[in-house]
């Protein structure tokens, strides 16, 4: 099974163009570099989901919190720092 993680977008770390770009993205404490070629519209301090190192949509906060939620509830990511619901 395929998995999409949420993730703040902390910083626009690298910019080619309006359309290639990579940013540093927060999954609960843990920063990850992102492909954001996929999210031409997100920005800092937006939630996108992460799929093997690219972000392929922007989501609100309330549905990230819920999916941190869903995948502590499941055991996935007891290392994760969870956002508060």
């Amino acid at each position: 099974m395929c998995l999409a993680i949420p993730g703040k977008l902390l910083a626009i770390t690298a910019q080619l163009d309006e359309t290639f770009r990579t940013g540093k993205v927060s999954f609960g404490g843990i920063q990850k570099e992102v492909n954001l070629f996929m999210v031409p519209e997100a920005k800092v301090d937006d939630y996108v989901l992460v799929h093997v190192g690219v972000a392929i949509g922007v989501v609100d906060e309330e549905e990230a919190k819920l999916t941190f939620k869903y995948l502590k509830d499941m055991g996935e990511v007891e290392e994760l720092e969870i956002p508060n619901i």
